[in-house]
C-alpha cells in the first residue's frame, strides 16, 4: 500500500476529474443519442422515469445503494428520499465492508 494511502479503500480511489473533463450541463438521451438539456428537463425526466417504474412494478422495485465515503448527511438524505418519496425500504451501503 502506498505511504500516502490511509486505507485499502483510499489506495484504490481515483483522483477527481479535472475541471476540463467534468460535465457542466445535464445530458438526456433522445432517440439513442445524448444531448444537452436544462436542469429542469433532466430532473423532470428522472422523476418521470422513477414514477414509471413505480407504476409498473411498485415501489419495492426501486432500490438505492449509498456510498460509505459520503457524509452522514448525504446518506441520511438518500435513505429519507427512498423511504418517503419512493416508498421503498430497499437501501443499503458498503459501510459494512
Amino acid at each position: 500500500m502506498p505511504r500516502e494511502a490511509i486505507s485499502v479503500k483510499s489506495k484504490k480511489r481515483r483522483p477527481a476529474s479535472v475541471p476540463a473533463e467534468r460535465l457542466t450541463t445535464p445530458l438526456v438521451r433522445e432517440n439513442g443519442v445524448l444531448r444537452a438539456a436544462s436542469w429542469d428537463e433532466a430532473l423532470d425526466r428522472a422523476a418521470a422515469g422513477f414514477q414509471q417504474a413505480i407504476d409498473a412494478k411498485g415501489p419495492t422495485a426501486f432500490g438505492m445503494f449509498s456510498c460509505s465515503k459520503s457524509t452522514n448527511e448525504m446518506n441520511y438524505a438518500a435513505q429519507k428520499f427512498v423511504r418517503t418519496a419512493i416508498g421503498s425500504n430497499n437501501i443499503d451501503s458498503c459501510n459494512r465492508t
